[in-house]
């Protein structure tokens, strides 16, 4: 989300240093600075004067910024007393006071006043940041309710995905970082969190050396912009890694509160975020759970691995987590000969299985996973072809609007497993059958995928469940 933001400063110099500091602020979008309060409540009727989009009843607040910032040296009016004038006449403004004494007694006066927060002087990135979000966020909540634009919602913006295992050993991590790549492959923003605190892997399939983990953001009240960099490691894929910690005993220190603050603040600055929750529940990522959009539930397709779904799934109801009805179990390592197929897990489990079901085809992901390079995964992989298969059904490649242009996947009929029509040479020649290589996810081509989020589609690719090497509605034998 875009954060408009207009500085009230009369001073030059004050006013060139605070529009510096916001010119660094990620997705902000810092107006001139006007020099008194006259002008800033002239400019803000102005903004409000202009016609609405939407024709629904409420005050035009889109044309609005989300955040003014009121200097305490601000003339002819004081401060404190404009800041009262800006909420009453325009309360879908979050505004902030910058002034040299944040002690109580202003601070609880600026409150009184109608102000979402203070910034001390002389200014720092971290706070500005934080006092900036947080009054963008309660002005597009308060937006909302006013009949502004219905799109732009409050707090987290970003999609949350859990993986977790049934068990241990079932293929939760494989699952989590090919959903991540899919995902990152579409365009988007991925960031990729590791939950499994005692014994998180996903820094060994990806090769990567780090410092800084999940553990190091749990003490810190107020997760800012350049705290949370400093902590999520940039991946040569595009992936944002935030990981396990090496001392598996440390994964004690995040709590469900840590948990939810960490995800909320990954969520504010990516589009997606998928969080290996790894097999064992804990404060921690049981609270990822319950705040995911999307669960999966990963499991194999042998007995013990289904009564460990269903032990899961009976847990997180007793605890209030997630309904079963509400997680999407995804069965993996299946082939034609096994007696429990998708059907029975989904009757054991109560809960809906994926239509992408992913082959049993160790000896593919075996090169890679010993190399520390899953994302070096082939692109004829029918194991990777599955799961970014799986991507598209969960519409994490695909954007609303091309959804809107074609018709979701719901709407499409389901594959039956019959004979496969054969390809046309053009066909063939045309598209891919399958996730491409990392200059073919560039162009656009990625399994599932229509228009990428900001631009058109480029080429023709293969949707999830169509035809292609991999039928994600039947069963597979090892290749």
């Amino acid at each position: 989300m875009t954060i408009r933001i207009l500085p009230a400063i009369g001073d030059p110099d004050a006013a060139r240093a605070v529009t510096s500091l916001l010119n660094q602020l990620p997705d902000a979008e810092p107006a001139p600075a006007v020099a008194d309060g006259t002008a800033l409540l002239d400019a803000l009727a102005g903004a409000a004067a202009q016609p609405a989009v939407d024709t629904g009843p409420g005050p035009a607040v889109e044309a609005l910024p989300e955040v003014v910032l009121v200097h305490e040296r601000i003339g002819p009016t004081p401060a404190l007393e404009l800041i009262r004038e800006i909420a009453l006449r325009f309360p879908a403004v979050g505004v902030v006071l910058i002034t040299t004494d944040a002690g109580p007694a202003l601070f609880s006066a600026a409150m009184d006043a109608g102000a979402r927060g203070i910034v001390g002087l002389p200014l720092g990135y971290d706070e500005l940041a934080a006092r900036v979000q947080a009054a963008a966020q309660w002005a597009a909540g308060v937006r909302v309710h006013l009949g502004g634009n219905p799109e732009a919602r409050p707090g987290p913006a970003g999609r949350l995905v859990t993986v977790t295992g049934a068990k241990g050993g079932v293929g939760t991590t494989v699952a989590a970082v090919q959903l991540a790549l899919a995902a990152r492959a579409a365009g988007r923003s991925v960031a990729l969190v590791d939950l499994d605190l005692q014994s998180g892997d996903v820094a060994s399939y990806l090769d990567v050396q780090f410092r800084r983990s999940v553990v190091d953001l749990a003490g810190i009240q107020d997760l800012s912009v350049r705290v949370l960099q400093d902590a999520v490691h940039d991946h040569h894929t595009g992936l944002a890694l935030l990981l396990a910690p090496e001392e598996g005993e440390r994964g004690e220190e995040v709590d469900d509160r840590a948990a939810r603050q960490i995800l909320g603040a990954l969520r504010s600055r990516y589009e997606v975020v998928v969080v290996d929750c790894g097999s064992q529940m804990q404060s921690a990522n049981a609270a990822a759970v319950e705040l995911a959009d999307i669960a999966l539930l990963v499991t194999t397709p042998d007995v013990v691995a289904v009564r460990a779904a269903k032990r899961q799934v009976r847990l997180w109801d007793r605890l209030q987590i997630r309904k079963a009805e509400d997680t999407t179990t995804v069965v993996n390592r299946l082939t034609r000969s096994t007696e429990i197929q998708p059907p029975v897990v989904a009757k054991a489990t109560g809960t809906r299985t994926a239509r992408a079901h992913v082959p049993a085809a160790y000896k593919e992901l075996q090169p890679c996973v010993d190399a520390g390079r899953m994302q070096d995964l082939d692109a004829r992989s029918t194991v990777k072809q599955a799961l970014w298969a799986l991507a598209g059904e969960l519409e994490l490649v695909e954007s609303p609007a091309a959804r809107q242009g074609r018709g979701s996947h719901r709407a499409r009929p389901s594959l039956t497993g019959r004979k496969r029509k054969a390809l046309t040479p053009g066909a063939a020649s045309g598209s891919g059958t399958g996730p491409g290589t990392a200059s073919g996810a560039a162009s656009g081509s990625v399994p599932g995928s229509g228009a990428g989020r900001f631009g058109v589609r480029r080429g023709p690719a293969t949707a999830a469940g169509g035809p292609g090497p991999f039928d994600p509605a039947g069963p597979y034998e090892e290749g």
